[in-house]
């Protein structure tokens, strides 16, 4: 069965499950004793414990499972006393960001596309949960079924693409690549920051709405856009035209088309930080969501924005592209000789296997399956 089953699985089941934490969180906010401090409880564990987690999940090596856990215990918040209702949401989202976020990394590699297209569905699940959560005509009883149905699917799903449970990641090794990652990491603050804080007029009624499909189709446009034309291009146009867009932002049109474009790095971040720790894709996931949690602190403690208007998004906008130039540099460097090592390996295989042809000759006479065998495998 094909992969991309299994991911379109996982991007389904990321708009339900942080639907799911949103319409629980906010239909008992007002019950709990402390609603600031639920929130942070909340944050805190489906964020800033994905760091810690990822690495269990990374040495685990059953991201379907994880990613099953998470449903389960999101499923399970629904029924659990109100003190632990946040942190057993929390625990349960970042479960399965992180078991599907190792498989999608694993099977991306060069590619981002498939990323923009499993993280973006969580922003419009966050939006119609908070609806339904604020609102009483959605039964709470609603989401643990689906929830329970999707963590089954992910498993059996997963059993029939890889054959066994196990995902195939690699050997957990935290060496690598590290320089990179604090710009890196640095973005993804700044963006959970303007996320937080930037404000627009004509936010209401049908523009709310597009600015939240905004940002989902950023997400996913972007890692499209980065198989198509490049990580540090992609990253430019998008950053600069957001730059330019924010400028103008007190207009609904063009401040809708910045949020569309400013989000397109997302999946690009993600991408790169993978690349730096090949061996610890999900403490790599885990750091950058500790990051989103880190931007939602200064808003979550009352601190007053330093973002005043149109031109700070804008220069916000530029601040990001000059902190990603460098590292998707690096990576633009690094694919490039990758590619070029692939194509000389190519063609000096294809010459070999030219030469062999031409002296008609066979490798000790054998063939076993169709693979000549001299005690090396050769070209089927």
């Amino acid at each position: 069965m094909p992969k991309k089953h299994l991911f379109a699985l996982y991007g389904a089941a990321h708009f339900w499950v942080d639907l799911s934490c949103a319409l629980l969180l906010f239909r008992t906010l007002s019950a709990q004793p402390d609603p600031a401090l639920s929130l942070l409880l909340y944050n805190f564990c489906a964020f800033a414990l994905q760091m810690p987690l990822g690495l269990l999940a990374d040495r685990l090596d059953r991201n379907a499972l994880v990613a099953a856990a998470g449903c389960v215990l999101v499923a399970l918040a629904y029924g659990v006393p109100l003190t632990l209702t946040a942190v057993t949401a929390g625990i349960g989202n970042a479960l399965f960001h992180l078991g599907g976020g190792i498989d999608v990394l694993n099977a991306s590699r060069d590619k981002a596309a498939a990323l923009g297209v499993f993280i973006s569905p969580g922003a419009l699940g966050i939006w119609l949960g908070t609806l339904w959560g604020k609102g009483a005509g959605v039964p709470l009883w609603l989401a643990p079924p689906v929830l329970a149905g999707l963590a089954l699917a992910a498993v059996w799903l997963a059993y029939r693409v890889y054959g066994s449970l196990r995902s195939g990641n690699a050997p957990l090794d935290l060496a690598g690549q590290t320089g990179p990652i604090v710009p890196l990491f640095l973005v993804v603050v700044l963006r959970s920051y303007m996320g937080m804080n930037q404000q627009f007029d004509w936010k209401q009624g049908t523009w709310a709405a597009a600015l939240v499909f905004a940002l989902a189709l950023g997400k996913a446009a972007g890692g499209v856009l980065m198989d198509r034309f490049g990580a540090r291009r992609s990253a430019a146009v998008s950053l600069g035209l957001a730059a330019a867009l924010y400028g103008i932002s007190a207009l609904p049109l063009p401040g809708t088309l910045a949020v569309f474009l400013f989000n397109m790095t997302m999946p690009v971040t993600l991408w790169a930080v993978a690349r730096c720790l090949p061996g610890a894709k999900g403490f790599t996931f885990g750091l950058l969501t500790f990051g989103l949690f880190l931007g939602f602190l200064p808003s979550w403690m009352g601190w007053p924005s330093l973002l005043t208007g149109a031109w700070s998004y804008a220069a916000a906008a530029l601040l990001s592209l000059t902190l990603l130039w460098k590292p998707l540099s690096a990576h633009a460097a690094e694919g490039q000789t990758a590619n070029r090592d692939a194509s000389n390996a190519a063609a000096a295989e294809g010459q070999a296997e030219q030469g062999h042809m031409a002296n008609g000759q066979t490798v000790n006479g054998y063939t076993v399956n169709g693979w000549a065998m001299n005690g090396q495998a050769m070209r089927k």
